[in-house]
């Protein structure tokens, strides 16, 4: 039996579902999800094997006007991610009519080598005859490959995406061991199932500013997981919001990611957070690659 593997591109704008989409393929929380926009923001591959294939998807972070050479990095991320790859996979929110930064990425991806399918996400948010109109004026803007409507959050075809992809990857080797689901290392996971607990419970000036560094990584005798990290803010004021009255908020961000990250590592976790502050940090180089942020 021929056994074949692919790397395949999973692009949008901010907030249509990319990462949810990519969980959802893993049956594994590796990528984490927010409606706040600009949730992702380094590239992150997920690994899909059985004995047939293995697929290698890689998330992006949405494309966007950048405001910040954080945003800067997260957007030419993205954009190389459609390199050297076997399909690219365009996601959009179909619930929603076709917007400036839909029409601006297909734009891009008119001079990628890679077959591109139309990826209709949230078909549970609207009704089938506005999924059927918008896909259509979709072709007529673009000449797609193939097309897939679904609902990511609902896990409703998702299945289908894989199969549908297998006609576009050939034959291959295994670029990864079969248990393997992610490129990513434990500790940035960690960090990110952090933020993700302080993107749910901070108002909307306060996630684009935040970075997390992990200080302490280790297992006790007693086979605790112990993490220490620190929870940085651009802003003094930022600092304040985070911690909340009498360290309320920051006692609650630490429980639902402590929870989260036990569920990831299958462990017990003993976290420990600090919050920072460190000024302007997503307009400066060398705290943006500190953070990991830099990119590829």
């Amino acid at each position: 039996m021929t056994f074949k593997s692919g790397f395949i591109s999973i692009v949008g704008r901010t907030n249509v579902g990319k990462s949810t989409l990519l969980n959802n393929i893993l049956n594994q929380k590796i990528a984490i999800t927010s409606n706040k926009a600009q949730t992702t923001r380094t590239k992150i591959q997920g690994v899909l094997s059985t004995d047939e294939y293995q697929m290698i998807f890689i998330d992006t972070p949405g494309i966007h006007k950048p405001k910040s050479k954080l945003g800067e990095n997260m957007v030419n991320v993205a954009k190389k991610s459609v390199v050297d790859v076997e399909a690219i996979c365009f996601i959009t929110d179909i619930s929603q009519p076709i917007k400036a930064g839909d029409k601006f990425i297909l734009e891009q991806l008119k001079s990628a080598n890679a077959p591109v399918i139309l990826v209709a996400n949230k078909i549970d948010l609207t009704d089938p005859a506005q999924v059927k109109q918008r896909i259509d004026e979709f072709k007529s803007l673009f000449n797609f490959a193939d097309i897939l409507a679904l609902s990511a959050l609902q896990q409703a075809n998702v299945d289908s995406l894989p199969k549908l992809l297998l006609k576009y990857i050939d034959e291959g080797p295994k670029f990864y061991p079969e248990d393997m689901i992610t490129d990513q290392p434990e500790r940035v996971i960690v960090q990110e199932l952090l933020r993700e607990k302080i993107l749910e419970l901070t108002r909307d000036e306060i996630p684009h500013g935040i970075a997390i560094d992990i200080i302490r990584f280790t297992e006790n005798s007693k086979g605790t997981v112990e993490i220490s990290a620190n929870i940085y803010v651009e802003r003094e004021s930022h600092k304040g919001i985070v911690i909340g009255k009498s360290g309320k908020l920051l006692k609650e961000i630490g429980k639902r990611a402590r929870l989260d990250i036990e569920d990831f590592l299958q462990t017990k976790v003993f976290l420990e957070v600090w919050v920072k502050v460190k000024k302007g940090w997503r307009d400066k180089h060398n705290a943006i690659k500190d953070f990991g942020l830099l990119g590829e």
